[in-house]
Protein backbone atom coordinates (compact mmCIF):
# COMPACT_ATOMS: atom_id res chain seq x y z
CA UNK A 1 0.00 0.00 0.00
CA UNK A 2 1.55 3.34 -1.03
CA UNK A 3 2.40 5.73 1.72
CA UNK A 4 1.10 9.24 2.05
CA UNK A 5 2.68 11.54 -0.56
CA UNK A 6 4.84 13.87 1.51
CA UNK A 7 6.76 16.77 -0.02
CA UNK A 8 10.03 14.84 0.46
CA UNK A 9 8.62 11.72 -1.19
CA UNK A 10 7.31 13.76 -4.12
CA UNK A 11 10.74 15.37 -4.63
CA UNK A 12 12.42 11.96 -4.50
CA UNK A 13 9.98 10.44 -7.01
CA UNK A 14 10.41 13.43 -9.35
CA UNK A 15 14.18 13.04 -9.19
CA UNK A 16 14.10 9.28 -9.76
CA UNK A 17 11.63 9.59 -12.65
CA UNK A 18 14.11 11.90 -14.40
CA UNK A 19 16.84 9.24 -14.01
CA UNK A 20 15.07 6.03 -15.03
CA UNK A 21 18.04 4.92 -17.11
CA UNK A 22 20.43 5.07 -14.15
CA UNK A 23 21.14 2.85 -11.19
CA UNK A 24 22.21 4.90 -8.19
CA UNK A 25 23.17 4.15 -4.61
CA UNK A 26 21.14 5.58 -1.77
CA UNK A 27 24.12 7.75 -0.91
CA UNK A 28 24.33 9.16 -4.46
CA UNK A 29 20.62 9.98 -4.38
CA UNK A 30 20.90 11.57 -0.93
CA UNK A 31 23.86 13.70 -2.10
CA UNK A 32 22.00 14.85 -5.21
CA UNK A 33 19.01 15.89 -3.10
CA UNK A 34 20.90 17.09 -0.01
CA UNK A 35 19.58 20.64 -0.34
CA UNK A 36 15.96 19.41 -0.49
CA UNK A 37 15.62 16.18 1.53
CA UNK A 38 17.34 14.81 4.62
CA UNK A 39 19.50 11.72 4.17
CA UNK A 40 17.32 9.72 6.57
CA UNK A 41 14.20 10.61 4.56
CA UNK A 42 15.88 9.38 1.37
CA UNK A 43 16.81 6.04 2.97
CA UNK A 44 13.37 5.62 4.57
CA UNK A 45 11.51 6.42 1.35
CA UNK A 46 13.76 4.17 -0.75
CA UNK A 47 13.02 1.26 1.59
CA UNK A 48 9.28 1.94 1.41
CA UNK A 49 9.32 2.35 -2.37
CA UNK A 50 11.20 -0.92 -2.79
CA UNK A 51 8.54 -2.74 -0.74
CA UNK A 52 5.86 -1.12 -2.92
CA UNK A 53 7.59 -2.37 -6.09
CA UNK A 54 8.42 1.14 -7.32
CA UNK A 55 12.18 0.56 -7.16
CA UNK A 56 14.46 -2.19 -8.34
CA UNK A 57 17.28 -2.86 -5.85
CA UNK A 58 20.42 -4.65 -7.04
CA UNK A 59 23.58 -5.45 -5.09
CA UNK A 60 26.64 -4.22 -6.93
CA UNK A 61 29.14 -6.93 -7.79
CA UNK A 62 32.21 -4.78 -7.06
CA UNK A 63 31.06 -3.61 -3.65
CA UNK A 64 28.47 -4.42 -1.02
CA UNK A 65 26.52 -1.28 -1.81
CA UNK A 66 23.09 -1.67 -3.35
CA UNK A 67 21.92 0.47 -6.22
CA UNK A 68 18.36 1.47 -7.00
CA UNK A 69 16.53 2.10 -10.21
CA UNK A 70 13.10 3.68 -10.47
CA UNK A 71 10.80 1.08 -11.99
CA UNK A 72 7.38 2.64 -11.57
CA UNK A 73 7.33 4.50 -14.86
CA UNK A 74 5.04 3.09 -17.55
CA UNK A 75 7.95 2.28 -19.84
CA UNK A 76 9.57 0.01 -17.22
CA UNK A 77 6.67 -2.39 -16.83
CA UNK A 78 6.98 -5.55 -18.89
CA UNK A 79 10.50 -4.59 -20.01
CA UNK A 80 13.74 -6.45 -19.71
CA UNK A 81 16.60 -4.21 -18.69
CA UNK A 82 20.21 -4.16 -19.86
CA UNK A 83 22.77 -2.73 -17.44
CA UNK A 84 26.29 -1.72 -18.46
CA UNK A 85 28.95 -2.96 -16.05
CA UNK A 86 31.31 -0.14 -17.07
CA UNK A 87 29.22 3.04 -17.05
CA UNK A 88 26.29 1.82 -14.96
CA UNK A 89 23.65 3.02 -17.39
CA UNK A 90 20.51 0.89 -17.70
CA UNK A 91 18.57 0.47 -20.94
CA UNK A 92 15.25 -1.03 -21.93
CA UNK A 93 15.67 -4.01 -24.22
CA UNK A 94 13.64 -3.70 -27.42
CA UNK A 95 10.22 -5.32 -27.02
CA UNK A 96 10.62 -7.69 -29.98
CA UNK A 97 14.01 -8.87 -28.73
CA UNK A 98 12.75 -9.22 -25.16
CA UNK A 99 9.65 -11.12 -26.25
CA UNK A 100 11.76 -13.50 -28.38
CA UNK A 101 14.15 -14.14 -25.49
CA UNK A 102 11.35 -14.71 -22.97
CA UNK A 103 9.51 -17.01 -25.37
CA UNK A 104 12.67 -18.98 -26.18
CA UNK A 105 13.58 -19.49 -22.51
CA UNK A 106 10.00 -20.47 -21.72
CA UNK A 107 9.91 -23.10 -24.49
CA UNK A 108 13.43 -24.49 -24.17
CA UNK A 109 13.89 -24.31 -20.41
CA UNK A 110 10.28 -24.47 -19.15
CA UNK A 111 11.01 -21.31 -17.18
CA UNK A 112 9.01 -18.07 -17.16
CA UNK A 113 11.10 -14.92 -16.85
CA UNK A 114 9.81 -12.11 -14.61
CA UNK A 115 10.42 -9.18 -16.95
CA UNK A 116 9.97 -6.48 -14.32
CA UNK A 117 12.68 -7.95 -12.10
CA UNK A 118 15.18 -9.12 -14.71
CA UNK A 119 18.37 -7.21 -15.44
CA UNK A 120 20.95 -8.51 -17.90
CA UNK A 121 24.51 -7.30 -17.35
CA UNK A 122 27.07 -6.64 -20.04
CA UNK A 123 28.87 -3.79 -21.82
CA UNK A 124 26.91 -1.14 -23.74
CA UNK A 125 27.74 -0.02 -27.29
CA UNK A 126 29.23 3.32 -26.15
CA UNK A 127 31.61 1.62 -23.70
CA UNK A 128 32.61 -1.01 -26.28
CA UNK A 129 33.55 1.74 -28.72
CA UNK A 130 35.78 3.56 -26.20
Amino acid sequence: MPKYMTKQRRILIEYLSLHTDESMSANQIAEALSDKISKSAVYRNLADMELEGKLRRVAETKSREAVYQYADSEKCHECLHLSCKKCGKTYHMGMNTADSLVESVSKKESFVIDKERTVLYGICKECLEK
